[in-house]
């Protein structure tokens, strides 16, 4: 039986959120610290498989530049399933979740995605973010093309107008930016 529970970072014992963190260290080969910081100060969501942690995902609130404003978005983050329990729903029930937090605080959701979690966003209806992204870092706006083609918004009713086709920029950070 799946279930999940989401709360804020701060409500969180130490214990799960390291036990959180050694799944996505378990998950992705090239997670460093800063990835996982970047899961932090927003509310996480944990599925549980007959009382074990199994996985684990977050939504943290960053500001995305488009079309001349600042939008609110709920920006996915630290998205992982233990392998011995990949395939039996729950990053879908961990993202549906997330959703409703993005679908009822934020401007649109986004999220940076690896190519094998491609499938699972675009059957939630996460579109693909076709023109040109960059960062607002301290040197000013720089152009950040290798994440072009990685990066997935979803669009919020009434929430911000999109054109796909434009540029986003997103707020600095250490570490991967997108």
């Amino acid at each position: 039986m799946i279930s999940v529970r989401t709360a804020h970072t701060a409500l969180l014992e130490p214990g799960v959120l390291a036990e959180a963190r050694s799944i996505l260290y378990a998950v992705f080969d090239d997670m460093e610290e800063s990835d996982w910081e970047h899961s932090l100060g927003g509310v996480h969501a944990l599925a549980y498989e007959g009382g074990e942690l199994v996985g684990h995902a977050a939504v943290v609130m960053r500001r995305l530049l488009h079309d001349g404003r600042a939008l609110r978005c709920g920006y996915v983050e630290g998205v992982g399933v233990r392998a011995e329990a990949r395939r039996r729903g729950h990053a879908s029930a961990m993202m549906d979740a997330l959703e409703r937090v993005i679908r009822r605080a934020y401007d649109l959701g986004a999220l940076g995605a690896t190519d094998d979690a491609v499938p699972l966003y675009l059957g939630r209806g996460w579109s693909a973010w076709g023109g040109p992204l960059s960062a607002l870092t301290p040197a000013g706006v720089t152009p950040t093309p290798d994440e072009e083609g990685a990066v997935y918004v979803l669009p919020v009713e009434g929430g911000a107008s999109l054109d796909l086709s434009g540029e986003l920029t997103c707020d600095w950070r250490d570490g991967d930016v997108w």
